[in-house]
């Protein structure tokens, strides 16, 4: 019995985190003494209800928030938010000058080419682990795109 359970107990937490694909995850590199970076990527919900990212953490980061970027007359401002809607069988995307992660006192400047483990929450999906991959200074999209 007790391998049954944990084969069930298996069983949920995969499907549970099938459910949001993460997609073209990014960051720029940043310049030394930088404190801040930005994440952008695409979530990609399969299930047939909404779903919400609530946070994130990462090893590169003392915390990560959720932010948004708005026009307030003519200055762009950034705000932080409580997470991100998924639609249900929808997607969400994280993209510069748009909805980001912030990745607050980063513990060392980003280098272009290396990977930034983060780990994302949802309510429903439980955590999803992916990676950053750390494009150049100017970049505005992921390679490939």
């Amino acid at each position: 019995m007790k391998w049954l359970s944990l084969f069930l107990f298996t069983m949920i937490s995969f499907s549970a985190a099938a459910q949001v694909q993460v997609e073209n995850p990014w960051s720029r590199a940043t310049p030394p003494g930088a404190k801040v970076a930005a994440g952008y990527l695409t979530l990609r919900n399969q299930s047939a209800a909404p779903d919400r990212l609530v946070g994130a953490s990462s090893p590169a980061a003392a915390r990560v928030e959720t932010h948004t970027m708005e026009m307030t007359g003519d200055v762009m401002r950034m705000r932080e938010v409580k997470g991100y809607e998924v639609p249900a069988k929808g997607s969400f995307e994280l993209k510069p000058g748009g909805a980001h992660l912030m990745l607050v006192d980063i513990k060392r400047p980003l280098k272009e080419g290396e990977r930034v483990p983060l780990v994302l929450r949802f309510e429903k999906a439980g955590e999803v682990k992916t990676e950053l991959t750390v494009q150049g200074m100017g970049a505005t999209k992921p390679h490939g795109h």
